[in-house]
């Protein structure tokens, strides 16, 4: 209320002050057409200086705070991989009977063009994302990912990422999979029945990390090609992967 008050004294005195101005010029130089063909003219551009400040203006505001917030939503994203998706695509990827096939796919180069990237992204939602749950350590991924449940739980609740529907929705599917994991006391002894819900879980997982470890490369290698070189030679997909500079 007292926000409105304000607004409503303020631009009463600007009326005023103009009106003030306008009575002043009149004393001083008894010219009513000037002021009177100078108002009218003013009146006429304001229609097209409201297109300019609210059109114009705004969007190029609107534009910078979304390049803001997607920069700030990328920070958040490379702080995932780092800490927990480039781990966990290693190892289930390592698992995908159909790896030797998507491998070749996926071996990110600096060469690589927008359209090249477009155009695997487009292959890989071809990619059934199959994952040999038979052969997964559960017992492993559990633990994995019972260490990092304070970064899963800091990133969703980030307003930033929840924006981000596709991320926010790998998110959910990893802390899901947790969930279901840190519930389950002896992992050696599911039926088989339990293995195969499991299994889907992980494969809902696999498909949205490797769409998104994609999207986060073509963004390092646009913005951060020192980023991008370390992400190139710790590829998730490749066998000789090495941090190391050859």
């Amino acid at each position: 209320m007292s926000d409105r008050r304000w607004l409503v004294t303020f631009g009463t005195g600007l009326i005023i002050l103009s009106v003030v101005l306008y009575v002043l010029h009149f004393l001083a130089f008894h010219d009513l057409y000037y002021i009177t063909s100078y108002t009218l003219g003013d009146l006429a551009f304001l229609p097209l200086e409201v297109l300019l400040v609210t059109l114009v203006f705004h969007q190029v505001l609107a534009f910078r705070d979304r390049r803001q917030r997607k920069e700030k939503q990328n920070m958040l994203i490379g702080v995932f991989f780092s800490a927990l998706g480039t781990q966990l695509l290693t190892y289930v990827s390592d698992n995908d009977p159909d790896r030797d096939r998507i491998r070749p796919l996926l071996m990110v180069a600096d060469t690589w063009t927008a359209k090249t990237f477009r155009e695997v992204a487009a292959r890989l939602k071809r990619h059934p994302s199959h994952v040999r749950i038979d052969s997964v350590d559960l017992t492993a991924v559990k633990r994995f990912l019972g260490s990092r449940e304070d970064l899963l739980l800091r990133l969703l609740e980030n307003p930033m990422l929840l924006e981000h529907e596709t991320f926010a929705g790998l998110l959910r599917a990893i802390f899901h999979f947790d969930e279901e994991l840190q519930r389950r006391p002896d992992l050696s002894r599911l039926p088989e029945s339990d293995i195969t819900h499991l299994g889907g879980d992980l494969e809902r997982i696999y498909g949205l990390l490797i769409r998104e470890w994609l999207d986060y490369m073509r963004y390092l290698q646009k913005n951060y090609p020192y980023l991008f070189s370390l992400a190139m030679r710790t590829n998730p997909f490749d066998e000789t992967a090495s941090a190391i500079v050859a």
